[in-house]
């Protein structure tokens, strides 16, 4: 057993409105690499939960007629059941950003970072997109438009708002960077952050006039201004540790573990630069790792979007496949690379690898050994195979799941080739003995399935146990 700490974290989504199916790979594909380390023996804390600030929410709940606190508190209720959805359910932990907790520790870190002397008042003006709570530049923009949330139109912001000093820190996150070659994965996302930072950096703004923008966390010494919404969001990942008291889970998990963090390509920028150069403004130990994910894209390549409309519902899914089904196509059938999600694509995956590979080998073996053995077959305890930790460890997942399904086409070929349902019938004792070959590689399969597949992998292991063709 290893005692080590691991500490996982994805982003925070608005409640605004349901999940997607790119928010289900996010979690899904966080929570297999959390159930690999618990398998593993770390001790692991899993964080999500929500972002409940900002425009966006307070909009929604004018329009549902509904006060911004009832309209957030009943969306997490939502939230919560759309998550279990994905097959992650008590090992994670969940944090809201309009707890009083939280909002105290937000509070705690704006005066940390300004006692330190890197937040400034001043006038400004310029373009904001409401659909990613950020302002922009001519040259983020895509004839006139945010390419993430072209069909919403971006506000003109022209007020006084406190500044973060965003441009001191190119210098230490450069210096970071060079510390750390696997920072961020993959590399060419990593590549992406560097290229960003080197150009030079540009203060942003991170408050808002509270009679703007009533729906924040107060700013600490000036209730005329109400936190950025993700200034605010993204304290989340020490908050929900405990700091700013700096023992306890935070000690252990941020500064004695490696907290790690899940996160979009969308959200790069955010995770990999604004954030680390926050911690290194309040004086507090960096991230150990950023994971981006690419995006699910619908028809034609669009990002799939909530404010785009083009969105799939995994609660649709997963009533259909089950919670395995969707989570064996976010886990094995997409890298770190965009990946399209169309229902033929899924239906295709579903059928060849799921029902028609998996399913059926495991039928036909237990089948034979119900049919064939007096008994369950005696199996071992087994450990995950080192080429799979590898894979797993650099949250290559599909890799991983094709080492999976590696033996799962060895184990179907080598029942092609010594065709034991025919050779019980002249050698049984011979047979019999590939039979429990047979289930001994079915209980490593449905081993390395636990991560992956947990519902899947524990019918497995209790088919075998039992002896039982399933039904």
């Amino acid at each position: 057993m290893n005692n080590k700490s691991f500490y996982l974290t994805t982003t925070l989504p608005y409640v605004n409105a349901p999940l997607h199916v790119g928010h289900a790979l996010e979690f899904i594909r966080a929570d297999a690499i959390a159930r690999y380390k618990m398998i593993a023996g770390y001790d692991v804390f899993f964080n999500s939960g929500t972002d409940e600030h900002g425009i966006k929410i307070y909009t929604k709940a004018l329009e549902n007629k509904k006060d911004p606190k009832q309209f957030v508190d009943e969306a997490f209720l939502v939230f919560k059941k759309q998550v279990e959805s994905f097959g992650v359910t008590d090992h994670i932990h969940f944090i809201r950003t309009s707890d009083p907790v939280h909002e105290k520790a937000a509070q705690a870190f704006w005066t940390r970072v300004n006692d330190r002397g890197y937040i400034y008042k001043k006038n400004y003006q310029a373009k904001y997109c409401s659909g990613c709570e950020m302002e922009k530049t001519d040259s983020d923009l895509v004839q006139g438009k945010c390419p993430e949330h072209p069909n919403i139109p971006l506000e003109i912001i022209d007020e006084e708002n406190y500044f973060f000093k965003f441009s001191e820190f190119q210098k230490p996150l450069l210096a970071l960077y060079d510390s750390r070659s696997d920072f961020v994965i993959p590399e060419f996302r990593f590549n992406e952050v560097k290229s960003f930072v080197s150009r030079g950096l540009l203060d942003f703004p991170i408050s808002r006039l509270k009679e703007k923008m009533p729906w924040g966390i107060p700013v600490p010494g000036d209730d005329a201004h109400v936190m950025y919404v993700w200034f605010d969001a993204l304290t989340n990942y020490i908050n929900t540790l405990g700091w700013p008291d700096e023992g306890g889970d935070f000690k252990k998990y941020w500064i004695s573990g490696t907290p790690t963090q899940y996160c979009g390509k969308d959200n790069n920028r955010f995770q990999s630069a604004m954030w680390q150069a926050m911690l290194l403004a309040a004086g507090i130990p960096n991230s150990y790792q950023i994971v981006i994910n690419g995006h699910m894209t619908g028809e034609g390549g669009i990002k799939m979007s909530k404010s785009l409309g083009n969105v799939v519902d995994p609660l649709d899914i997963a009533k259909e496949y089950g919670t395995d089904g969707l989570r064996f196509f976010l886990l094995a059938e997409v890298g770190f690379d965009d990946s399209p999600f169309t229902p033929e694509r899924f239906k295709e995956s579903y059928n060849a690898k799921l029902a028609n590979g998996l399913g059926n080998l495991t039928s036909r073996i237990m089948k034979m050994a119900e049919t064939n053995l007096s008994e369950p077959v005696a199996v071992e305890s087994v450990s995950f195979d080192p080429a799979f930790c590898t894979s797993l460890d650099h949250f290559e997942i599909d890799k991983a799941c094709d080492f999976i399904w590696n033996k799962i086409t060895a184990l179907d070929r080598k029942i092609q080739e010594t065709t034991p349902f025919k050779l019980v019938k002249t050698d049984k004792e011979k047979g019999c003995a590939i039979i429990r070959e047979l289930v001994t590689e079915l209980h490593s399969v449905a081993v390395h399935l636990q991560p992956i597949l947990p519902q899947t992998a524990q019918t497995i292991l209790g088919l075998i146990t039992e002896n039982k063709t399933p039904s």
